[in-house]
């Protein structure tokens, strides 16, 4: 009885400190957004943002891409130049199911004699790695339903309500009228960060007192945004992982309350990813994709961190759209996913 009662308070602490460091991370993520320029309107588009991709992704291009290309030169295709790959994949955060892929096919080839040198070998190397992306690069289209509905799910501090003002001033940009529900009841601090984003670009937001029930916070959000006819309604939900099970249950609650007011929404389940976190961003995916299955995934925090390379595993393993990518503070930052150009971005080779 005692060992258990000793277990019980360990995990009363461990759950106690994960609580602080998630409390400390939005705190941080909060003080981020009120810092951060409200928008960022420099240098023509293409350009601007194609650069701003190369640099976030220098880290990761230090591994992969153009990494690669010095773990390559005048060497011979052999089994060595294989294992020092492999590893090369794995440090980046490529996952072990996604490497040994790519390994399996690029040896297939060199076994059948079809690439003569290193050089080929790097060649087929970011064809392959291109094709693993290419299969997840399926743009967010907002169809023609009102309101057309965007749940967004993850786990607190992965930058998830930084990406629902961004998207929402994006939507805003192109003409759109949206409206925002603050469906993370649990933390005030979500609420408020919500309702600064929406004063500050004079988007609706719907929301009620700490600790409401957020099924139906997200009801009185979608009835709103249908008597005042707005195009889209994107809603926050909470991201506390402590106790998965109720969050989980939770989710599944808001999206059958959802479909009471409309059979076909949420038109999009988004989940927002910290890449920074590396293969815990997979098994977060995984979490859930079982609990309310994806229809689409932001992956965040590319700048600055050397484990971008979950994105293939990402794409390889789920199948599920990559609609956004994050690589940095600004509106303009959050980028519509583009898998060419993110090759194009991490094989650049240094000047």
């Amino acid at each position: 009885a005692q060992a258990a009662k000793e277990q019980a308070e360990q995990e009363r602490q461990a759950a106690e400190a994960a609580s602080l460091a998630e409390e400390e991370a939005e705190r941080q993520a909060q003080q981020d957004a009120e810092n951060a320029p409200i928008i960022e309107q420099e240098k023509p588009k293409k350009e601007g943002f194609f650069a701003r991709l190369k640099s976030g992704l220098l880290k990761t291009r230090q591994n992969l891409g153009s990494g690669f290309f010095s773990l390559f030169s005048g060497k011979k295709i052999d089994d060595d130049l294989f294992e020092e790959l492999e590893e090369q994949l794995l440090i980046a955060d490529v996952g072990v199911e996604t490497t040994r892929k790519i390994i399996d096919n690029l040896t297939a080839h060199a076994s059948r004699k079809e690439l003569k040198d290193a050089d080929a070998l790097y060649s087929k190397l970011r064809e392959e790695m291109s094709d693993i992306l290419a299969g997840a690069d399926k743009p967010l289209v907002i169809e023609d339903k009102k309101p057309y509905v965007i749940l967004m799910v993850g786990v607190n501090g992965v930058g998830k309500t930084t990406t629902i003002g961004k998207m929402a001033r994006q939507f805003q940009s192109e003409g759109k009228t949206v409206m925002l529900a603050a469906g993370d009841t649990f933390r005030a601090a979500a609420v408020e960060q919500l309702q600064v984003w929406g004063e500050r670009n004079k988007i609706p937001v719907v929301a009620q007192h700490t600790g409401a029930d957020p099924a139906s916070v997200i009801f009185d959000g979608i009835q709103s945004a249908q008597a005042k006819g707005a195009d889209i309604l994107i809603a926050d939900t909470a991201g506390r992982l402590q106790n998965k099970a109720h969050l989980m249950e939770e989710l599944k609650k808001i999206v059958r309350v959802m479909k009471k007011l409309d059979q076909d929404a949420p038109h999009e389940i988004m989940l927002t990813l910290d890449a920074s976190t590396g293969q815990n961003a997979i098994s977060q995916a995984k979490l859930f994709n079982e609990a309310v299955g994806l229809t689409g995934i932001t992956l965040t925090k590319l700048d600055g961190t050397a484990k971008g390379g979950v994105i293939f595993s990402i794409a390889d393993q789920f199948g599920i759209p990559i609609r956004y990518i994050g690589i940095g503070e600004g509106i303009e930052d959050l980028r519509p996913f583009k898998a060419d150009d993110f090759i194009e971005a991490l094989f650049a080779r240094e000047e």
